[in-house]
């Protein structure tokens, strides 16, 4: 009979940035911040502790991100605990960009199963990440968040909004060289604004030009560092952005400008730049006033224990 372990589980899970530039909806990379979760399963009712980012703001009963996904992962598993005690300590900030959303289903999916007796052996890793890239419907975030790293994600045999194929990931190697700066904003850009602003489709030749650059990208990031500003050149969704995140672009045009690999970081309008250990601090010294600067490394572990 499946059972639910005794005590509290924590899992903490990883600040992500997807697109880098060209690779729209299906790069992403794990950042060295983390949210830390705990959750137990209790007699009955539901108690949600937030502090950090979104406390005071989130919703704290079932509507939660991470009660919605651990409810997600429960049925998977095939049982519901009669109650259940979440406490959320938020280090990434909210809407902007960096993966909050992902890290809050990656975070519930592997605490659920994590609260269940045997929960690996019932699903795999793999089953797991696929129930959280469906949640969040799309896998640019959730595959770093999950996995760790450098990964390349997407959906097998159609678009996501149509429904079809599955989703997968695959991971790929980052220059141990390679670090990152990323300048957090005061205020927040939604998602759903973000993406309303593209258009339905594009010119050939910028798909063409995207497609390079981010197969360049890919290469770059290996082990050829040389390459990020190239490669890092976006012609599918950064421009059409603009109107909601002004101020982003234009720290991305200064940058670029100076020859540093900078990009929107997700949906924005944190923008991230590549660097290296020796360039990080000037590179912070960039950061516009009112905003937050944070240097930070690849996370190279997804989802752990905490």
């Amino acid at each position: 009979m499946v059972t639910f372990v005794d005590g509290p589980v924590r899992v903490s899970v990883p600040a992500t940035s997807a697109n880098l530039g060209p690779g729209f909806d299906s790069l992403g990379l794990a950042l060295s911040m983390r949210d830390e979760l705990e959750a137990e399963v209790i007699g009955a009712g539901l108690e949600v502790e937030v502090t950090g980012s979104g406390a005071g703001v989130v919703p704290r009963d079932e509507t939660h991100l991470v009660v919605r996904s651990m409810h997600a992962a429960f049925d998977l598993l095939g049982l519901r605990p009669p109650g259940l005690r979440l406490a959320c300590r938020n280090v990434i900030p909210h809407a902007r960009g960096l993966g909050s959303s992902s890290a809050a289903i990656v975070g519930g999916v592997v605490l659920a199963r994590a609260l269940v007796a045997g929960g690996a052996l019932l699903v795999d890793d793999a089953a797991l990440f696929r129930m959280a890239a469906r949640i969040e419907g799309h896998p640019d975030n959730v595959a770093p968040a999950f996995h760790g790293g450098f990964v390349i994600s997407g959906r097998d045999g159609g678009v996501a909004e149509a429904g079809t194929g599955d989703f997968y990931a695959v991971s790929s190697p980052v220059d141990p060289r390679i670090e990152t700066v990323v300048f957090v904003p005061p205020t927040s850009v939604a998602t759903e604004v973000a993406r309303g602003l593209l258009p339905p489709e594009v010119p050939h030749a910028d798909a063409a030009a995207d497609a390079g650059c981010a197969a360049l990208l890919v290469a770059a990031l290996a082990g050829q560092p040389e390459h990020l500003w190239l490669a890092t050149r976006d012609y599918l969704h950064q421009d059409y952005r603009r109107p909601a995140m002004p101020e982003s672009l234009a720290l991305v045009d200064a940058l670029r400008a100076d020859g540093v690999a900078a990009t929107v970081s997700g949906a924005g309008p944190t923008v991230l730049a590549f660097t290296d250990a020796s360039g990080a601090g000037a590179l912070a010294a960039r950061c516009p006033a009112g905003w937050v600067a944070h240097h930070l490394t690849v996370d190279r572990e997804g989802a752990r224990p905490a």
